[in-house]
């Protein structure tokens, strides 16, 4: 009788133990306006520009930032063109625009954005915006069910300038996920002129 109360005692605690650590797993909180843009290149690799047109180097995300990154950027670019696209792999893909002399690209930017958009800038500097971009459905009291599904990404944007010559540098038009749009805004934040050693 002892020895069956004992395995009984020792069945429950076992089975209490269990139904306590599954039911205290860690469930990540995500908070979905905060996004950080540190000085943290862990999972990042320099690429110098400078073969490509642009006297400047940039920090990609490498193979261990964990969105399909492949080893090597590729750059589409033809030679005397103001236009480059740089892809790291098909997840990422930076687009930069030379603008010569012009340094009022964000304000631009902000403007064109508020004419069709519900805009939540996440990141709002002088050089460097990152928000989450909200399409405006309008006129949509009378439509059926299936119009007006409202629809959000994220974005970033930003202005460089280097050796007198402003670049632009932002995500596709369509968007990203947050987690690229993040590693994107790094990459941004670090393009600086290259120093010829």
């Amino acid at each position: 009788m002892r020895n069956l109360s004992f395995k009984s005692f020792f069945f429950t605690a076992i089975l209490g133990s269990l139904f306590i650590f599954t039911s205290c797993e860690d469930t990540p909180v995500q908070n979905d306006n905060e996004i950080d843009v540190n000085d943290d290149y862990y999972e990042f690799q320099d690429f110098i520009l400078t073969d490509f047109e642009i006297p400047a180097v940039i920090s990609l995300p490498d193979e261990t930032a964990n969105i399909g990154a492949s080893t090597k950027p590729e750059i589409v670019h033809s030679n005397d063109d103001i236009k480059w696209q740089i892809n790291v792999g098909q997840n990422f893909q930076l687009l930069i625009e030379d603008y010569a002399d012009l340094t009022d690209l964000i304000e631009v930017e902000k403007k064109s954005l508020a004419d069709f958009y519900k805009i939540n800038y996440i990141i709002d500097e002088d050089d460097l915006i990152l928000y989450e971009r909200i399409l405006d459905v309008k006129g949509d009291d009378n439509a059926s069910p299936t119009v007006g599904v409202e629809h959000r990404s994220f974005h970033v944007y930003g202005q460089k300038i280097i050796n007198g010559i402003t670049y632009e540098l932002c995500s596709r038009p369509e968007g990203y996920e947050k987690v690229i749009i993040e590693l994107m805004a790094k990459s941004i934040k670090s393009f600086k002129p290259h120093q010829k050693k």
